[in-house]
């Protein structure tokens, strides 16, 4: 399906209007998962021209994000990676946990940006960052582009290497779900349980009377309900 390339149009206006120098494009991938980490990207592009086909990781198969992110990498000034564990999801909820992670990412650019674009309408950095929120940014956006092929590349590898690495994982295939519902992942879980890899705060645990003890509470019930779109999204 056709789409619109990115562009630096909102780097550009936040430059003109705020005298931002450096601006760093954020997105996140993990979001819905039910077991790994949030991870964040931060990256700095300039005002050059991104390798040819940058979209939206999710507008992206996976053999064409893998080609992407290693130009990618060596094209931006500059990138971080952020990571919340499940254990900081459970225990600060998914706002606070890609605050955590994203803060991270930032953190690991070489210089502090002067001003951020967010993908989404829901700023989770906040103060004392500049942020522009920009819904869809990920496919407007060429900084958000880069940071979306790079953050989602980079988790599921990670998550990949789960299974490989050890065979509690093995049953679960994060290599091919990475993390995300599936009817491999589910009947995994019905048998086996939660792994520490899985967020135990998550309302899948509800649909599992076997494991239902283990559930962690950490909200009031207002915010559990805030938090609850973020757990049924699906990316992969």
């Amino acid at each position: 399906m056709p789409y619109e390339p990115p562009t630096h149009t909102v780097e550009r206006s936040l430059r003109a209007t705020t005298g931002a120098r450096t601006v760093a494009g954020v997105d996140e991938v993990g979001r819905g998962a039910w077991a790994g980490p949030v991870t964040v990207c931060a990256a700095v592009t300039g005002l050059r021209k991104p390798p040819e086909g940058l979209t939206d990781s999710k507008l992206l198969t996976p053999r064409r994000r893998a080609e992407l992110a290693p130009l990618l990498k060596s094209w931006v000034t500059a990138y971080g990676l952020g990571h919340a564990s499940p254990q900081e999801i459970d225990e600060l909820g998914m706002t606070a946990a890609l605050r955590l992670a994203a803060v991270r990412a930032l953190a690991g650019l070489p210089v502090r940006p002067d001003a951020v674009i967010l993908d989404g309408k829901h700023d989770y950095l906040g103060q004392p960052w500049k942020v522009r929120t920009v819904i869809k940014g990920d496919q407007s956006c060429i900084a958000v582009a880069a940071a979306s092929v790079i953050a989602k590349v980079h988790r599921d590898r990670m998550m990949a290497e789960l299974g490989a690495e050890s065979e509690e994982y093995t049953d679960f295939a994060f290599d091919a779900n990475a993390g995300y519902p599936s009817p491999v992942h589910r009947a995994a879980l019905e048998e086996r349980g939660p792994t520490p890899q899985h967020r135990l705060s998550w309302a899948y645990l509800d649909a599992l009377p076997r494991w239902q003890h283990l559930k962690k509470v950490r909200f009031s019930a207002e915010a559990a309900a805030l938090e609850s779109g973020g757990q049924l999204g699906f990316d992969f």
